[in-house]
This record gives structure tokens, sequence and C-alpha cells, in this order.
């Protein structure tokens, strides 16, 4: 049995030095190293020993009874959180260290969060328990409060044939053909465990256990519990299917890291990429950096494969079900400043590299400006990006400060028009574009009839809508929210070529925009603030002042809880200054909620300067055909001129 697990956890809890530890007791490893020794096993990368954080998802392979498991240590910093998602999807479980002295910190609400939407079966394992302060009852307090009800302390090890009283009458409360038995005194030890099996897979249950990685206490106990709390059922018989989830460079050589849903992969299996067919030629089973070869994979194994350089992080091979996007996405962009030798299109080939490994980067290529910006979570980030390209490419590059990412949509519904006519070409399209509910992003629908534009041209309209970013008329930045609906079009028998209808939907894209009531968007945080009740009214006051909004305040005898919605542009360096009035006492959470309204629309849009007029990849006006010469029709003349209206 193949199964995947997970360890997560706020940065220094104890989450490296707990993933040495249990590959030490499955004989994965023959040595423990240490952090601040800068010899772990799954931290193999130069800038993360530097450093003394993970930065990058890496994998061990442990055997423990008849079962093969995947244990992958996740980044615990809240700038390399879009690779810990990443990692969570091809998880079957998860475990969430908490440090017994810090308790549950911020970035372990955003990983509990994100366990709950991926609905990953979750193991806390409370960590630290010899160090001073410790306090396992108030961390289990904190977390039966925060996380969830059914957090369930296993404070001594499970075996087959024996089972704590009191974890069979939790069970029993829970489950009234359990209860029955309970009260007879017939419940044995492999019905509760069967239960509980059941319970965590369903997330009904959340085991949590304690001990102290760096002294190995409580470590063996997990281990050997592991085998009885966890299960997973894969179909070896369908077809394959598996989910690309990293992708890696040996050298000049590709490895695209595969988690398999279902079936068996060979080597010489093939895939096809649009018209493109590629073939496995190598799959390897990594250890850390150790990796063996084999000629076939199954269901529930993760592997890396050479042969594949058209797939994408989040494909899933096999299918063609369209992968759902990340929820965690950069709220930052910067701009690349390079003075060296070599032509920036060839900085931009490596950063083209570097964003197939790390799809958040979001490389955009700025052609009239000739530079390069790329889309981050936060400054961390820069600094280790630089020191890769440093170290991988022997480039030496900085950042501009980073800036806010902005988004447009409409605010009014509208119907855009687009005609491209110049000699031996056409193309009009008619869109309908209206408001979409905050955070659903472009939509298209199709109410276009095949006599009036064949399936094929509508077809390609709507790839054009999708293919690319569109720029907004306030600030050229993003427009998202708008759902489009295709009402009628145009092609000519004999002179529509291919990129026509790609001229002609742009042009009823902005169009539409020019007529619409166009609204700047901005990123926001949901936020949750704990505190001393002695902080209150600063916090409150914290909020209105970075243009923020709380729900009311929750208060016990000792502390106060303040959630909310605050832009991430008066937020973003919050976190110091929170840290430094409560003494580094409280606790915040920030989770990215989405975009909203820009709380200062203006400032920004006369900051940012843009010139819709000068902006080389669009144009609102439309190009018509008369006496062998194309003219031009600007935006608010072209419905007039139409030939379906």
């Amino acid at each position: 049995m193949y199964k995947t697990i997970g360890v997560l956890a706020h940065v220094d809890a104890g989450k490296t030095t707990f993933c040495e530890q249990l590959l030490f007791h499955t004989n994965s490893i023959q040595s423990r190293g240490r952090v601040d020794h800068q010899d772990t096993f799954l931290d193999n990368h130069a800038i993360e020993q530097a450093r003394g954080i993970t930065i990058f998802a890496e994998q061990g392979r442990m055997q423990i009874e008849n079962d093969t498991y995947t244990l992958i240590d996740t980044p615990g910093h809240v700038d390399f959180s879009p690779e810990m998602e990443r990692a969570i999807r091809v998880m079957d479980y998860a475990i969430i260290i908490v440090s017994a002295v810090e308790g549950l910190q911020g970035h372990t609400e955003t990983v509990w969060q994100l366990l709950r939407q991926y609905h990953i079966p979750t193991f806390f394992f409370i960590n630290k328990i010899d160090r001073e302060g410790a306090d396992i009852n108030a961390v289990i307090n904190q977390l039966q409060k925060d996380c969830s009800d059914n957090i369930l302390l296993i404070d001594a090890p499970l075996r087959k044939d024996f089972i704590q009283s009191y974890i069979a009458e939790w069970l029993a409360e829970r489950d009234d053909h359990l209860l029955e038995a309970f009260l007879t005194d017939t419940l044995d030890a492999s019905t509760c465990l069967l239960q509980l099996q059941k319970m965590i897979k369903e997330e009904r249950a959340f085991p949590c256990f304690v001990g102290a990685a760096l002294k190995d206490i409580g470590i063996k106990e997990f281990v050997s519990q592991l085998p009885l709390l966890t299960q997973t059922h894969f179909d070896l018989q369908a077809p394959f299917q598996g989910e690309v989830f990293k992708i890696r460079h040996d050298g000049t050589q590709r490895l695209t890291f595969i988690k398999a849903l279902q079936g068996t992969l060979h080597t010489r299996d093939d895939f096809s990429f649009g018209d493109v067919t590629e073939k496995i030629t190598e799959i390897r089973l990594y250890n850390g950096r150790r990796f063996l070869t084999t000629q076939a994979v199954q269901a529930g194994d993760i592997f890396a494969v050479k042969g594949l350089s058209l797939a994408k992080i989040g494909d899933i091979l096999g299918s063609t079900i369209i992968p759902k996007p990340y929820e965690l996405v950069p709220t930052l962009q910067a701009k690349v400043l390079y003075e060296g030798q070599q032509h920036i299109k060839e900085i931009l080939q490596i950063f083209r590299l570097l964003e197939a490994e790390e799809p958040s980067l979001r490389v955009v290529w700025q052609e009239k400006f000739q530079e390069i910006h790329v889309h981050i979570m936060g400054v961390i980030q820069l600094e280790v990006l630089a020191e890769v390209l440093k170290n991988r490419f022997s480039l030496d590059i900085t950042f501009d400060k980073p800036q806010i990412l902005y988004m447009e949509t409409i605010a009014t519904t509208v119907t855009g028009y687009g005609h491209f006519e110049p000699l031996k070409h056409y193309a009009e399209v008619h869109l309908f574009m209206e408001p979409n509910s905050r955070g659903t992003g472009n939509t298209f629908v199709n109410a276009c009839h095949a006599d009036d534009l064949s399936v094929g041209h509508q077809r390609l309209i709507e790839k054009h809508l999708f293919e690319r970013e569109h720029h907004g008329l306030l600030t050229g930045s993003p427009v998202t929210d708008i759902r489009f609906t295709l009402l009628t079009g145009r092609a000519h028998i004999k002179h529509t070529e291919g990129g026509d209808f790609r001229e002609a939907t742009f042009r009823a894209l902005r169009q539409g925009l020019e007529q619409a009531e166009n609204i700047l968007l901005e990123p926001y945080y949901r936020f949750k603030m704990k505190a001393s009740n002695d902080f209150i009214g600063r916090m409150m006051n914290d909020i209105q002042q970075a243009d923020g909004t709380f729900d009311s305040p929750i208060l016990s005898e000792e502390q106060v809880i303040l959630t909310g919605r605050v832009p991430v542009a008066t937020f973003m360096h919050y976190s110091t200054t929170f840290a430094a009035y409560t003494n580094g006492k409280g606790s915040l959470s920030l989770q990215f909620d989405g975009y909203d309204r820009c709380h200062n629309s203006e400032a920004i849009i006369a900051q940012i300067n843009y010139n819709k007029q000068a902006d080389p990849d669009y144009t609102s006006s439309s190009i018509f055909c008369a006496k062998g010469k194309g003219y031009s029709v600007p935006w608010n003349e072209a419905k007039a001129a139409m030939h379906c209206l």
C-alpha cells in the first residue's frame, strides 16, 4: 500500500527535525541531521542549509511494515507557501507540527484552512515538550478552540489489541453503534481502530500526539501507530492518471514529479500535448537527492520522469480534467534589474525555466520597455531567487522594490464591438460584457448561432479571450470578474485568415471597456489577530487606519480575537509592528482573500499613469475597408459601422 504524508508547520516549529527522526526510525537514513549543523537529509539545497529554513518541498521514502510511505517536508515560511500548496494536493495525509511553547501560530492556521479546503486527513504533533514554557494542555485547548472540537489527544501508543478506555469512550460518544457496545462492555480494540481510521479519513477525528523531535521523544511511538491509523485505496486496473506537482532540472535534464492517481505507468508510455506526443524515457524513485530507476510505478506512488518537456505543474496526465486553480497567489510584483553582458532575452529564457519550476512567479515580459517582471509572495522570496540565479546560472540579478498587483473590472453592462478588415482580411465580433461576482474571474457564454458564425470560429473567439491577460483602461492591469457572452460574429469565406479573430476579439473587448464604468481592484487579506485585552484599542485603531474592516471582537478574560479584511498594500508589513507592541505574545494570521475595490484608486491611477492610447498590445478602434484600403474607426463610432447589425 502506497501512502503520501506531508509535514507542515509554522517556521521554526521543528518540522524538518521531525522528518529526520521519521526517516531515521524507518531506516531510510543512517544518521540524523540537524538544521543548525546544516546537514539535514531533505533540506539538501545550499540555500536552505545556509538560511536554516525549508524552501523546496522534498520527499523521502519510508517502509513501515508492508506499506511504502512518501514523506514530503514542506516550506514553513509564508513566502514559499505556493510550494507547500502544490505538495498538499498530492498528500493522502498531513501532519501539522505545533510548538508546545509558541502554540498555534499565524501560518499554522493558514495551513489548517488549506488542508480543510483540500480535504486532507490531518494529524497534529505537539513538539518541543521538553522546552521551558511548554504547556501541552494549553495547546490542546487552543487547537480544540481554533481548529476543531474533534482533536483527540493520544498520549499512549495504540496497538491492534489495545486501546485506552478514554479513546473508546470518545469514539462511542460520536457513533450510536459503538455507544451501545461501549455501554455493554463489548467494544473491542479492533472495532475502535477501524472506526478511528474511518473518522480520520472523513475528517471527523484529528489525532494529536506529543513529543520532542530534537530529543527523539515520542517519535518511535508515532511511527508505530501510522499503519493502524492510515489507509489508502487506488484503482490499479484503471487507465493511468497522474498529477504533476513539481518540476526540477538535473543539469540539462527536465524532471517531472508526478503522483500516480490510478493505473500503472511504464517507461516508453507516451502522452499527447496538443499535436505533440512525448514519451517517458526514465522513471525515478527519489529519496532526498538519491534515486533508484524503475520500469513501472503503480497508483499511489510518487516519482519523477524524464522525457516530458511540455507537462506543466497542476496537469493531470492521462485525463481531460482541467486542473483546479491554486488558492495561494502572489500579491506583489517586482522588476528584474540586470546590467550584465547577456542579452535581456537570454535572461528571459532563464526566468521562463524558473517559472516552470515555480509557476506562481508568473514571469511577465514587457516588450515595449524590454523589461522582465515577476510575481512574488514576499521579499524573502526575492532574496532566495537572487541566490538561485547566482548559484545556478552565475547571474548577478537584483530586483526593484516590490509593487502591489492590481486588477480591474467593470461595474456596468455593455456590448463590445470589434471589426478587423484590412485588405484581404475579415473578422467581426460582438461581445456582451457584464460584471461577474467578485472572485469569479472571467467566464464565457456562447449565444452565437452556427448560421452566423461557424463553430470553429466561435471556439477561436473563446480561445483568444482566455489565452492571455487583457489590459484594463485605468492602469493597464489585468481585467477580471467579467462574464463574456458571444452574441454574434462574421467571417469571410475567402479573406478571413489566421489571427483575424484575435484582432477582432481584442478590439471588441477593449471597445466594451471604453463604454463601461471601470473599477480598480486591489488584493485583500483576511486577518485574525489574537492578543491581550490591553491591546484591543490599538488593534482596532490600526485596522481602521489601514482602511480595513473588522467583525465584532471576541473577548475572553485574558485575550481578544479580532477578524476582518484589510488591503494588502496597507497591512503587508504590519506583522513587525504587531509583534513589537504585543512583545511577541500576540498572534497574527494573514490569508489572501481575493480582490476588492481599491481603497485609494485615484492615487494609484495617477501613480501608474497608464496611457491607454499608447498601449502597443491593445486598441479600441476597428479597421474597415473601402476602395481597397483599410481605415480606422474610433471606438465611439464603431457600433454604427458594424456589418452584423
